[in-house]
């Protein structure tokens, strides 16, 4: 598939660069396209009603409550795209966000959080079924972020997700959620311990991010990784 190029990569008169791998230019190119044009496209309650797979996707995980909703605002820097849940597990549907407009980048994908502890079990069920097919089908999902707390670190419900996902051999990174909520010390143990899990998975990113959605900790990393990722 031919992955659009980024606006600002474009060398002359209709002809497009290589893509310069430096993190500067990289960091620079992400806070421009996310400063751009960025919009809710669809929910997405079964495979039938996904997008035509027409750009590289970018796919966010996470327990309910992980702050995933906030971390996407901070990304996007935008207060309302994604709509924060009163009721953790409420949203069971793909949420979907497209990133430039003329030439469409690529989109964003919020998939349904969980862990929710009383959640019916025909909604976890269908949780299962929906992200499973969507992780194992979707050719144009480029890394899927797995979001962790960082009060609480990886629990054992984050691992069987990080199995899934190890299944489906689908890429996918570590990002530590409200690293503002615990002192720096404690901040340093559960990235090294997050560091140290991401290794023993083979479709794991070795790097983890620390993020902070309040005080925009790590955003700026997160979003160079966010384009490193759609141009890999």
């Amino acid at each position: 598939m031919d992955v659009p190029q980024v606006p600002g990569a474009a060398d002359g008169a209709g002809e497009v660069s290589e893509i310069d791998p430096g993190a500067e230019d990289r960091a620079e190119r992400a806070r421009k396209l996310f400063a751009g044009p960025i919009a809710f496209l669809k929910s997405a309650p079964a495979l039938q009603h996904l997008p035509s797979p027409s750009v590289p996707e970018i796919a966010f995980a996470g327990r309910s409550n992980v702050g995933k909703s906030s971390l996407l605002n901070a990304l996007t820097n935008r207060n309302g795209l994604a709509r924060t849940s009163v009721t953790p597990g409420r949203t069971q549907e793909l949420n979907y966000f497209d990133v430039g407009e003329n030439p469409l980048i690529f989109r964003l994908v919020d998939m349904p959080g969980y862990g929710f502890a009383k959640a019916p079990k025909d909604v976890v069920k269908k949780w299962r079924f929906l992200v499973n097919d969507y992780l194992r089908g979707r050719q144009v999902l480029k890394r899927t972020l797995v979001l962790i707390d960082s009060r609480h670190g990886i629990k054992d419900v984050d691992r069987e997700v990080l199995e899934m996902l190890d299944v489906a051999a689908v890429s996918y990174r570590l990002v530590l959620t409200k690293a503002d909520k615990i002192k720096a010390s404690a901040l340093a143990e559960v990235h090294a311990a997050t560091e140290a899990e991401a290794r023993k998975h083979p479709a794991a990113h070795p790097e983890v991010i620390a993020t902070s959605s309040e005080k925009g900790m790590g955003i700026a990393e997160l979003r160079s990784a966010v384009l490193e990722a759609v141009e890999s």
